[in-house]
């Protein structure tokens, strides 16, 4: 019997011992990836095209994506979502800057018809002009809608300085464009993107060989043709930046600079440096700006990615009242992290935090594919996360120090609020 008396012995994380998904080749540009030890009956299927929004010159490939589902010449968009429904598949649509992604779920004995049901909605898409003026309302009020608020205000702007040598990368919408948007364009963006644009089957399920096969064959005709012609130079525009909203009660705060992402050298260390700032509840920002001043419900940091660069952020929002020495205080905390040896014990604590939280995102197989996804994008393998444990053991505070010194620099940073003055 288990003796509850006694805590359970605590062993040194060294190495995962990864399930490594299989990988098929459809084309150069295409693969298939399937993680088969699933100890369930469902299956996950996600569908990856070069679709991203640097590819339209307004909301066209957004628009396009919502509308993948809208209809064909035999059947519309209620039909459609009626038989989706009867096999009880959950779908999903995601659109970002350079990709975008169609996901759905369903039990395994389901998958096939599912698939075939969805890629027959996709292939033979006729965008009725009806569910494009309705997206487009919609859109539309939802933009208005979020123009009110201070933190979408703040995100805009952001945007368009931190990349501000790329007219596709900060590009941001205003709200008449929607009034341009065009049937053609969008039927132009299906073929160009969608037809000709799939870049990854990503597949977690206990299914067999002929039922890969027969995914296989209701998406091979869509393999990528397009070029990835993703960017990774950019230049942010330096500096404190605000944006008015007179009525405003409180005030959205976005800092940051352009980075890199897993493939350079330096991304470990720099992902615990910046937990250490701000990237976990007992964080620097959380213990000062919350904790203690009691300026915001929350505050955090984070590494975003993208295919060939990364970003550094840190974002809140205060009481206009508190702005200034909201940010007096963030850059205490980054220039402390330059001039301070980090003690022993919060780098202890945070060690052992991201291992904590490494071996959770390596539990399942559905977690395992999401790992391999965010290595496989930068040509790396999943030891790579076992370089991430040996460097989390062995970093020092001296070694973080140096970090912090060569890229946390404050004069260096955007800074953007939007709010009252």
């Amino acid at each position: 019997m288990l003796n509850r008396t006694l805590a359970p012995k605590l062993n040194e994380i060294n190495k995962i011992n990864f399930v490594y998904p299989e990988v098929k080749k459809l084309n150069n540009e295409t693969e298939l990836i399937w993680m088969k030890d699933v100890l369930d009956e469902t299956v996950r299927v996600e569908l990856h095209f070069n679709a991203g929004t640097i590819h339209s010159i307004n909301k066209v490939a957004s628009i396009t994506n919502g509308l993948l589902l809208s209809g064909t010449e035999k059947k519309n968009s209620i039909q459609i979502n009626e038989e989706i429904n009867e096999l009880g598949v959950f779908t999903d649509f995601e659109s970002n800057q350079e990709s975008a992604v169609v996901a759905f779920y369903c039990l395994k004995e389901n998958v096939i018809q599912a698939v075939q049901l969805i890629c027959n909605a996709i292939q033979n898409c006729n965008f009725p002009q009806e569910e494009i003026d309705d997206a487009i309302r919609e859109r539309k009020q939802q933009f208005l809608i979020s123009s009110e608020k201070v933190s979408f205000l703040a995100r805009k702007e952001f945007q368009k300085k931190m990349y501000s040598n790329s007219e596709r990368y900060s590009r941001q919408l205003e709200i008449n464009e929607y009034d341009n948007i065009t049937r053609d364009q969008i039927i132009s963006f299906h073929s160009n993107h969608y037809l000709n644009g799939l870049t990854r089957i990503v597949v977690v399920g206990n299914i067999d060989e002929n039922q890969i096969t027969q995914i296989i064959n209701n998406t091979s005709t869509w393999c990528n043709t397009t070029e990835k012609n993703y960017e990774n130079k950019f230049i942010n525009e330096k500096g404190h930046f605000h944006i008015e909203k007179k009525e405003a009660v409180q005030t959205a705060i976005r800092i940051g600079m352009p980075l890199f992402n897993k493939s350079n050298s330096e991304f470990i260390d720099f992902q615990i440096l910046q937990t250490i700032l701000g990237d976990y509840f007992g964080s620097r920002l959380m213990s000062n700006i919350r904790e203690d001043k009691g300026y915001t419900y929350g505050i955090g940091s984070a590494i975003l990615e993208s295919y060939l660069a990364g970003s550094f952020i840190i974002a809140t929002e205060v009481g206009c009242e508190f702005v200034k020495p909201t940010l007096d205080e963030i850059k205490k905390e980054i220039d402390r992290l330059s001039i301070e040896l980090i003690p022993e014990e919060e780098l202890n604590l945070v060690k052992n935090y991201l291992l904590g939280q490494l071996l959770k995102s390596a539990d399942g197989a559905n977690s395992l594919m999401d790992l391999y996804l965010g290595v496989d994008m930068h040509h790396l393998s999943l030891e790579y996360y076992n370089e991430v444990i040996h460097r989390i053991n062995t970093i020092t505070s001296e070694e973080l120090k140096t970090l912090a010194s060569k890229y946390l620099i404050w004069g260096n940073l955007t800074i953007v609020t939007a709010g009252k003055k």
